[in-house]
């Protein structure tokens, strides 16, 4: 669609009208934050016991110190592949954690392939947070981000709290947990689907400019694993000169 050109004092008029309901959007999120917060929390029973580099470690242990833990359950199932949405999400991550880890939060990221297919594709991309395998536990699958085949076949896949019939062995998500004052976790957070957005600030970014997410050709179609974007763009120069 053309976009509609006018004076700079009809542009003011616009932006301002919108200015206002910016300011709806702001303060509705504010108070969805807040009831966010106000949550109760779950007690957690289940002694998970992860896989890692270092060897196992606890749920506790990934709080490395601090009194908050987001978990992003990253599709990276045996065998993989890497969910270029996860790793776009996890580059966020990696930058972000070194000030948020300063206001008491710790991230990590819990996959179901062994520790030997996480560091691989750890160590491609260049991450440092850590990032261990649930593969010896069911905590994916307790939190609502991997399925058995038998859920799927029997369509009994409760992705997103029953909202979406999407099927997949390995889906995206993010769990919160805290440590109370005895040390034990309580878990007080979790999103799926479209909730997963408010982490991955290119949408941000996109969301100011005229084209949006620019998904005409399919939702976060030009997405990749960061070190593949120089060869699709070879790959489009090549096709131009052709």
């Amino acid at each position: 669609m053309e976009p509609k050109i006018v004076s700079r004092e009809e542009w003011l008029k616009a932006r301002r009208a919108l200015l206002a309901r910016e300011r709806e959007a702001t303060h509705l999120r504010d108070a969805v934050s807040a009831e966010r917060r106000a949550l109760p929390w779950v007690r957690v029973e289940e002694e998970y016991v992860f896989d890692s580099p270092e060897g196992t470690a606890t749920l506790a242990d990934l709080f490395d110190g601090r009194s908050q833990l987001v978990v992003q359950h990253f599709m990276l199932p045996p065998g993989g592949p890497i969910c270029d949405g996860c790793a776009g999400a996890a580059d966020m991550a990696d930058a972000a954690r070194q000030h948020f880890e300063q206001a008491d939060l710790s991230y990590a990221a819990v996959s179901r392939a062994p520790v030997a297919e996480i560091e691989a594709a750890r160590k491609r991309l260049g991450w440092t947070f850590r990032w261990v395998s649930c593969g010896g536990n069911s905590f994916n699958h307790d939190y609502g981000t991997a399925f058995t085949p038998e859920q799927i076949a029997a369509g009994t896949v409760s992705y997103n709290y029953g909202t979406t019939p999407y099927a997949h062995t390995d889906l995206p998500g993010y769990s919160v947990f805290a440590r109370g004052d005895d040390g034990a976790v309580f878990h007080t957070y979790s999103t799926y689907s479209r909730g997963t957005e408010l982490m991955f600030t290119p949408f941000a970014f996109l969301d100011l400019a005229p084209k949006g997410r620019n998904e005409g050709e399919g939702v976060m179609s030009w997405l990749r694993l960061h070190d593949e974007y120089e060869t699709a763009s070879a790959k489009a120069c090549c096709h131009a000169a052709d």
